[in-house]
């Protein structure tokens, strides 16, 4: 299969994976096979001072988990490895091919790149930052191309071409898990309260919404609908909307449908609305009727669902310190927010999340934040 003839392919199990996170395998398998490489690792973290805390990561190789390699090369060689350093100081949304970011000196003595990445297959890779906010962290890095002749240029621009792509892909399941909605699906999301959800059809009117976004339009603060269209208050975003709300739904643009986010201001409030807008590819024939063809979660950080600190802290077995931090973080706070509101130094906070991990036997905030919003769940004594 040719790379240009691909990428439509690949986008479409890209969308779906978004909203079934076991598609994920298949669409990097066939990443893999297009573009003639052997095994990719998507990691999501945090900066902590100078370093990244990394919080979740996914080892693949043909579509099938290789999460022994991510941990033998996170245990062993990560925490010597020069390489994070040399992407942190690379543009995000850059590809890299891993051997030119390692000084000559390094190549030559480097235990992580000379034996690490031997291991795993990543010596003549490719990595790419993904992050799209201060503080966070998302890396995806391809493995060795398979193939004499090293890596071909129409792989590398189709690598290129995915990496947006794959970036919105981890945008939209990181507010799918704030809303403890990661396995909801399509249909199940319109029953979620803690994140609004709209429903388009191929016209870009509302076709379904649920109660959240309900709500968020009757205000009218920053987001509303006109005859069934979205449209944000101000104009710049509303402009910047549209755009994206064009390129989403299918012949509104050149090419496959492609998601997006934005965040819109609300002219009496500080606080912004983040949208995620995604494109619903239609597994069977409409024939013409309204369906759902592209997706909107709207974010308000003024409507977190409020979390008990207390029972938290009785559930979990945690101290009133760390139940306050678990239930701040769990509302989709940073560190640096749960500081300043508890009157803590950030320090204090991380180390109280250690202690937190630590006792609950988890490796860092998203698994912190499933266990929390599940702990939450359970029915009242």
């Amino acid at each position: 299969m040719n790379p240009p003839d691909a990428f439509d392919r690949i986008l479409a199990l890209l969308h779906r994976a978004t909203l079934d996170e076991a598609r994920w395998p298949a669409a990097t398998a066939l990443i893999e096979e297009v573009c003639g490489f052997a095994g990719n690792l998507l990691i999501v973290g945090e900066l902590v001072g100078d370093d990244v805390r990394v919080d979740f990561f996914r080892f693949l190789r043909r579509g099938e988990a290789r999460q022994d390699l991510g941990r033998l090369y996170f245990d062993v060689y990560y925490p010597r490895d020069e390489l994070p350093r040399h992407v942190r100081a690379r543009p995000a949304g850059q590809l890299n091919h891993i051997p030119e970011l390692y000084t000559e000196l390094e190549r030559s003595t480097s235990v992580a790149y000379r034996e690490g990445l031997l291991r795993t297959q990543a010596q003549n890779g490719l990595i790419a930052r993904l992050d799209w906010q201060h503080g966070l962290r998302v890396v995806w890095s391809l493995g060795d191309p398979v193939g004499r002749g090293g890596w071909q240029s129409d792989h590398v621009r189709l690598i290129e071409s995915l990496l947006p792509h794959v970036r919105q892909f981890v945008r939209v399941r990181q507010a799918l898990a704030g809303a403890d909605a990661l396995s909801a699906g399509l249909a199940g999301l319109l029953e979620n309260s803690d994140i609004g959800v709209l429903h388009l059809d191929r016209d870009g009117r509302v076709l379904a919404a649920n109660g959240p976004a309900l709500e968020i339009l009757r205000r009218g603060q920053g987001l509303s609908d006109r005859e069934g269209a979205l449209h944000a208050s101000l104009p710049a975003d509303d402009g910047r909307l549209q755009r994206l709300l064009k390129r989403a739904l299918p012949g509104g643009a050149n090419g496959a449908p492609a998601g997006g986010s934005i965040r819109i201001q609300r002219p009496r409030l500080r606080s912004r609305l983040e949208l995620h807008v995604h494109p619903v590819d239609s597994a069977q024939a409409d024939y013409g009727g309204r369906r759902a063809a592209a997706l909107v979660l709207v974010v308000d950080p003024e409507n977190r669902p409020p979390i008990d600190p207390v029972r938290v802290a009785a559930l979990l077995g945690l101290t009133p310190s760390e139940g306050r931090v678990a239930a701040l973080l769990a509302e989709g706070r940073p560190v640096r927010e749960i500081a300043e509101t508890t009157g803590l130094k950030e320090s204090y906070v991380r180390w109280l999340l250690k202690q937190i991990y630590r006792k609950q036997d988890i490796s860092g905030q998203i698994a912190l934040v499933q266990r929390v919003l599940s702990a939450q769940g359970l029915p009242r004594r």
